[in-house]
């Protein structure tokens, strides 16, 4: 009997994808990676260290090793793979955190209920939670900082290209609006020395952001602001920055961060986004999957050329152009109108 089809093997491989990905959390959690940082261990050991049930840890890890994220030896030993070294807490691009906050429990409810929403249109996150998954976090301090710690570690790993899209040295002062701890605004001023920072974010976030900044050594270049970008932003800025923020709203929102920007920004002055735009028919999976994840999650959406060239125009802006920066993301030059 010959082998099914690939095409069988890889639609059968998708419906299981949860099963890795479960696997993946659980020893994310259990912090097996910095367990192992200082080399190989036995099962039983990290058993101990982990207060689990020492055979089904084996199974568990015995499973993930067969794909990479750990190497199982002799006598039950597993060592840490290339893979596995991002599992690291202590990683600069550790993917722990996003790890933690793709696989919990409230963004799993909110993906379980994908079909209401295909029904409906409506926001899953809403209507398994009974709150969106911004009050969630507030009400959930935990899931906060795990959402602010994937959020660093995801601005990290494509922040280089970002950076490299668009000539972010041209401005004296930047404003990042609804720019988390810093992660993004921090690696701009370090390529570009003369250039000063506003960082603005709801107060509870903003106030773990002076580690970051001086960690990349630009804290003495940021001015640091609490606040809702609904109801204002700071002004003091030749350009504004807006990184994976309006995909996280449907248009009205939107057009309401817009609007607050297009109040204090100078005529001559630029507005940033850097948000994916939607490719082609039968492409782009990072970004149309990204799309879903707004939709059962935040409750935004991602948007094609047209439909961000709208947007922009109904906040005040004309759209200038736009520079990949990485494989989900680019840059969006608008001006003030």
């Amino acid at each position: 009997m010959g082998a099914p089809p690939q095409e069988f093997v890889e639609l059968v491989g998708a419906a299981r994808a949860y099963q890795r990905s479960r696997a993946v959390a659980v020893a994310a959690e259990l912090g097996i990676a910095d367990l192992l940082r200082d080399g190989g261990r036995n099962v039983d050991d990290l058993a101990v260290a982990t207060n689990t049930h020492a055979p089904t840890l084996y199974r568990l890890l015995r499973a993930l090793s067969s794909v990479g994220v750990f190497s199982e030896q002799s006598g039950r030993r597993f060592e840490l793979t290339s893979t596995g070294e991002y599992l690291r807490d202590d990683h600069p691009l550790s993917v722990r955190p996003i790890v933690m906050m793709l696989c919990s429990d409230y963004e799993w409810q909110a993906w379980g209920e994908l079909m209401h929403s295909v029904r409906s249109g409506e926001n899953a996150a809403v209507h398994t939670l009974g709150m969106d998954v911004w009050e969630h976090r507030r009400r959930h301090p935990n899931a906060s900082e795990v959402f602010d710690a994937a959020m660093r570690s995801l601005t990290r790993s494509s922040a280089p290209g970002e950076v490299a899209a668009y000539e972010f040295g041209r401005h004296d002062v930047i404003a990042d609006i609804g720019g988390g701890t810093g992660a993004m605004l921090a690696e701009i001023l370090r390529a570009h020395p003369g250039v000063h920072g506003i960082l603005f974010d709801q107060p509870e976030v903003v106030s773990d952001a002076l580690d970051v900044l001086a960690d990349a050594g630009v804290a003495d270049r940021v001015e640091i602001v609490g606040g809702s970008f609904f109801d204002h932003v700071p002004g003091g800025a030749d350009a504004y920055l807006l990184r994976r923020i309006l995909h996280d709203w449907v248009d009205s929102e939107c057009v309401r961060i817009l609007r607050q920007i297009r109040r204090v920004i100078p005529d001559d002055g630029r507005l940033l986004v850097i948000d994916g735009i939607v490719g082609p028919p039968n492409e782009d999976p990072l970004v149309k999957f990204l799309d879903l994840m707004m939709l059962v999650s935040a409750g935004g959406k991602e948007r094609n050329g047209n439909e961000w060239s709208e947007l922009l125009a109904a906040g005040g802006f004309r759209l200038q152009g736009a520079s990949r920066g990485s494989v989900n993301s680019h840059v969006i030059e608008a001006i003030p109108v």
